[in-house]
Parts: C-alpha cells; sequence; structure tokens
C-alpha cells in the first residue's frame, strides 16, 4: 500500500498549522482515544490517552456517543477544553483557538467487526492471490477465496457466497487482454448467487472488478443490475507485475460509503472526521510502512487479539499482511490448540502439567473469553499459548508473502543446486526490528516475557531488535501518519514503542554443546556462546554497544557461514540477548529442561 494513496483523502490539512489532534479508534467492544499535542520544542507528543465502551449497539446505537465519552476523558485528564454543544449535542471543538479545542480529528474503526470479505480470480495462485494482497492491505478480514481452479462444484460456491454473506467482493481475474471465457464465467457465478450484504438489506452488496480490461463491458452488463459495480484498473494487468493501489482504494471507499454507513451514528462521526475513516487493520499497516520507510528498515509487526492475529512485513520496502482469522487468545484459543497440537503447547509450559489439565484450562478459557490470568500458573500457560499463536501465524504470513507466481525466470545451472528456492519474500537474516502488539505482548507483567514470547514464536535470525506498542497506539497513529508522517513516527518513537532490546541468533548445523559464537563489545568485554544457552546482557535503553560476532566456521550470523560481522546493538528495557538454541528451536521435553524457560527469576539469563 502506498501511503501517498491515502493522503488528502479527505480536507485539506496544513501539517505545518497542525498544533494538536485527537485520533479515536472505535473498536468492536471499546473505543479509545489520543491527544497528541505539539510541544514547545517543536515535537509532537501523547498528552494524554482515554477510552470508553463503544456505543454501536443498544440502547444508545450512536457511535459518536462512545467517542463523546472518551474524548471526555481526554478532556478531564489533560484540564483543556475539547468539547462543544452544538445544536443541543456535543461535539470536538475544533480549530485550536488559545488552550482550547484540537486543530485536527481522525478516526479508525473495527466495530462490528471490522471489514469481511470476499475475493475471487480465475487462478487461486496468481490473479485470486492478488486480489487477496488487495484485500489484505485494505485492512480487510478475507473470509474466503473463489476460483476457477479451488476445486469446488460450482452450486457449492454459490451456497457459499450466499452463507458468509461478505461486506463487499473483490473481483478479479486475467491479465489484460489475457482470457475472457473464465472471468466471464466467474461474473454468471456471482450473478446466480444474488449476494446480499451482511449489515442491512437497504442497499446492494459492493462488488469491485479489477481484471482483464477488455471485457469491462460484459461484466457490466451480467452484473451491473444486481450489485452496486466499481470498475477500477487490473491488480494483475501482466503476469510480471501487481498493481494493488486503485482496488485498495476503492476497497476504501466502498467501506466509508456502504459499511460504516450502515452503523449507527457513522454517518455523523464521517462528517467529523477531517480524513475518512480508516479500518483498523488498515491503518496498522500504514504505520508499519511509515516505521519501515523512516528506518530504512525491513519490520515485521504483529497485532494479536482474542479471536485473530495480524501480521504486518514490509521488506524491501514491499507491503504485506495476513490475519489468521482463527487464531487468537480467547474466542479461537481452541483453534490454536487445534492446530499447534497439545505437545507443543505443553512444552513451553515450565511446570508439570498434564494433557487432560491443560485441555481443560483451554476450553475455560475459551469458554469465558474476557477473563485474564489469575495466577502464576495461568499467566504461564497463556504467554505458552501465545508463543504458538504467534508462531502459527507467522508461519501462514510467511507462506502468503511470497514473489508472484507465474512470473517467467532466468535460471542458470547454479540454480539447479541451490539448497533453498523458497519463495517467500520473509528473509530473517534481513529482517531489522519486530514489533509487538496486542494484550499478551503489551500488557505483560514483565517486558522480558514478550521479549522471549517474540524471541520463542517468530524464532528471529542473527541480529534483530524486537519491540512492543505499550497501549495499543499503532492505529490512531497509522491514520494521523495520512496527514503528518513526521508527527506519527515521533509520537510512535518516543510514546508508544517500547524498545526491548536487541537478539544475537546464530543459525546453521550445531552440535550439542558446540561454541557458536565469540561477541566482542566495546570496552573490552567479549561473550561466549555455546549451543543451548540463552544469555543476557543489561543495556539500557537509549545506549548503543559496537560489537564484534565471529561465528564458528559452520554458523551463520547475517555474513554467511564463518564470516564475521559488525553490528551496533541497541538497548531497551531487557537489554541484549543471546539465543543459541538454533534454529528451529528444539523445544524441551522433560520437565527439567522445561524449567529453564521460567522466567521468575530465570536461571538462563546470567548478567
Amino acid at each position: 500500500m502506498n501511503i501517498d494513496n491515502w493522503v488528502g483523502c479527505g480536507v485539506s490539512i496544513d501539517p505545518d498549522s497542525l498544533r494538536s489532534v485527537i485520533a479515536t479508534d472505535c473498536g468492536s467492544t471499546t473505543t479509545k482515544a489520543i491527544l497528541v499535542e505539539r510541544n514547545d520544542q517543536g515535537e509532537y507528543r501523547l498528552a494524554t490517552r482515554g477510552e470508553a465502551p463503544t456505543t454501536v449497539e443498544a440502547p444508545v446505537e450512536d457511535v459518536t456517543r462512545g467517542v463523546i465519552n472518551a474524548v471526555t476523558e481526554l478532556q478531564e485528564l489533560r484540564g483543556r477544553k475539547l468539547l462543544e454543544e452544538q445544536n443541543g449535542e456535543q461535539r470536538i471543538l475544533r480549530p485550536q483557538s488559545g488552550d482550547e479545542g484540537v486543530d485536527a480529528y481522525i478516526s479508525t474503526s473495527s466495530a462490528g467487526g471490522g471489514l469481511q470479505m470476499m475475493v475471487a480470480g480465475v487462478v487461486k495462485s496468481m490473479t485470486a492471490d492478488s486480489a487477496m494482497r488487495a484485500a489484505l492491505g485494505a485492512g480487510a478480514i478475507v473470509m474466503d477465496t473463489i476460483a476457477t481452479n479451488d476445486k469446488r462444484l460450482p452450486h457449492e460456491k454459490i451456497e457459499r457466497i450466499r452463507h458468509l454473506r461478505p461486506d463487499m467482493i473483490l473481483f478479479a481475474g486475467g491479465t489484460d487482454g489475457g482470457t475472457e471465457k473464465h472471468v466471464i464465467g466467474l461474473a454468471e457465478l456471482l450473478k446466480a448467487a444474488k449476494p446480499r450484504p451482511r449489515l442491512g438489506n437497504s442497499y446492494d452488496l459492493p462488488v469491485i472488478y479489477a481484471g482483464n480490461q477488455k471485457i469491462h463491458d460484459q461484466i457490466k452488463e451480467i452484473l451491473g443490475d444486481d450489485v452496486s459495480l466499481q470498475i477500477v484498473d487490473n491488480v494483475r494487468p501482466v503476469l510480471e507485475l501487481e498493481n494493488l493501489a486503485p482496488a485498495r482504494d476503492a476497497i476504501h471507499d466502498q467501506f466509508m460509503e456502504h459499511v460504516m454507513a450502515q452503523a449507527p451514528g457513522y454517518d455523523k462521526l464521517m462528517s467529523w472526521a477531517d480524513v475518512p475513516i480508516m479500518p483498523t487493520p488498515g491503518a496498522m499497516g500504514l504505520m508499519i510502512q511509515t516505521v519501515a520507510q523512516q528506518n530504512n528498515a525491513n519490520v515485521v509487526g504483529v497485532d494479536i487479539g482474542g479471536a485473530t492475529t495480524d501480521v504486518f512485513s514490509v521488506f524491501s520496502g514491499e507491503f504485506n499482511r495476513t490475519v489468521s482469522a482463527n487464531l487468537g487468545m480467547s474466542y479461537s484459543v481452541s483453534n490454536v490448540l487445534a492446530e499447534a497440537g497439545i505437545e507443543r503447547i505443553q512444552n513451553w509450559v515450565p511446570f508439570k502439567l498434564e494433557q487432560a489439565t491443560l485441555r481443560d484450562r483451554i476450553g475455560n478459557k475459551m469458554i469465558r473469553p474476557t477473563t485474564i490470568p489469575q495466577s502464576l500458573e495461568e499467566l504461564q500457560i497463556e504467554q505458552a499459548i501465545a508463543r504458538e499463536a504467534l508462531r502459527l501465524a507467522f508461519v501462514q504470513h510467511k507462506a502468503f508473502a511470497v514473489k508472484l507466481s507465474g512470473v517467467q525466470k532466468a535460471r542458470t545451472i547454479s540454480d539447479a543446486f541451490a539448497q533453498d528456492d523458497s519463495n517467500s519474500l520473509v528473509d530473517m537474516m534481513a529482517l531489522d526490528l519486530v514489533v509487538g502488539s496486542g494484550g499478551v505482548l503489551s500488557h505483560a507483567p514483565r517486558r522480558m516475557q514478550s521479549m522471549l514470547m517474540m524471541i520463542d514464536a517468530f524464532e528471529v535470525e542473527g541480529v534483530t531488535e524486537i519491540a512492543v506498542d505499550s497501549i495499543f497506539m499503532m492505529p490512531h497513529l497509522g491514520v494521523l501518519s495520512t496527514v503528518h508522517p513526521k508527527a506519527a513516527a515521533e509520537v510512535f518513537e518516543k510514546d508508544c514503542m517500547v524498545r526491548l532490546g536487541t537478539v544475537i541468533a546464530p543459525v546453521g548445523k550445531m552440535k550439542d554443546n558446540q561454541e557458536l559464537a565469540t561477541v566482542e563489545l566495546n570496552g573490552g568485554k567479549s561473550v561466549n556462546l555455546k549451543q543451548g544457552e540463552l544469555q543476557f546482557l543489561p543495556l539500557a535503553d537509549g545506549k548503543t554497544m559496537q560489537a564484534v560476532i565471529k561465528p564458528a566456521r559452520n554458523i551463520d550470523v547475517g555474513g554467511g557461514p564463518g564470516a564475521p560481522v559488525t553490528k551496533t546493538l541497541r538497548g531497551g528495557v531487557c537489554g541484549i540477548i543471546f539465543d543459541g538454541r538454533g534454529r528451529p528451536i528444539r523445544l524441551a521435553a522433560s520437565e527439567a529442561q522445561r524449567k529453564l524457560l521460567e522466567l521468575y527469576p530465570s536461571p538462563t539469563l546470567a548478567a
């Protein structure tokens, strides 16, 4: 997603004159508001934060009431007037005059279950995948993918479309001037399904066509009378190129015009906002892209929730997002158990626990999804589950974030002897930063727990920095980045992101108790890392340390097997971690080994 495509979609805002802004995120249950102000030094900082229950359901049925309640808390905490009354109703006071009001109001939303879509394409691994990338990048949950080669009979596809009732459908297929027959067949399938939208029956389902431009007239003739059809540029004009921006922009427009308009009070909220309201995951994706651009870094971000886990990545400037809609920490916790298996979860638990008991505890969490751990054991079980939920979501992300299928490549004889033919864009050795978000990561009692959960789940390689979103502010800052990227980056760096530290993780074929690497630090210190060890070196946030990492002959830390590398290690709340457990991490089979995972305190972390 190109950030520039989102800028200027609404009321023009002069970034240089922006003194203060209120940003809200209207979630399914909670509306969260932040107040960002420019200080005397010209920096943008978080002034205060407030929240209130979301009010889209009875008896209130007006989303703006939740917004007003959250902003009222900002007003009380900050001690300045932020609201005014117009025609007997309260609204956000704008523009700022003296110490009253703000210069801009912006918002994101995932209320009502967020944006739920279906995508369709001719070939599942080509045009359908491109359509899915466009939908995911726009902040949607993709419920299903329809393709001519998905092995389902036509009546099964029709039944599926009718059953799911998505908010909208993105329909692609064929390169420009390419196949026509199969694309027309898909259009006729959609017509036969007579799809109806999830919210309300008073409007036609939005369908975006982003396929072969040669058959626009036929598509209009087939679908024009049955759906709200919008035609945009092809997502795959040629096999070697993806053009996702027009489809993403159309998804956003349809989300605003149709989906958002069905929720009580959203028409009023949209009139308040100075830029179009964005889906929460789309805004978070923009923030990840902003961070990657500002730091010229490869970044992975994750948001783990109760029902879903979103993973975002930017490698070499290319953005990808996936939604693991069945992997979460409460409503979907039993799906984590089913996909990971009881043994993998059990092996992350640092005390003796029978499998039957662990199953019962996971079942209790599913039927009581809003509960939080009340004991140390419950916390350790929850963090064991989180490792597997994150790992599985990341596996799915790596499988999706791949180079374009169907592209012919020039190959040489050396390619026949290549050891790794991976098509994934996710290069763990090139990864610079991992940012975690979501309750289990942001609100862990100890930051070291968050850091190790991400190290264990993502199995980072080489030298990687780890950070966490302290109070789930990234969606707010994502939409702020469309107005003022510099302000969003400053608040993210100084008030949102908690830098946990840096991990050094050698990879390669390891022998038991082998010495993997020697790390020479400035000041004459050195660390010798052996296979299976996990060592800790304190280094405060804001501090850096030069390190020369000299791996063993068959071990790689980023420069190739046996090649030394020089890195600037950045500190954080947890300092520097040296991880000698290898990749993939071998889970401990015995209780005695699992005990080494415990962090209260951990005997494996030595200063």
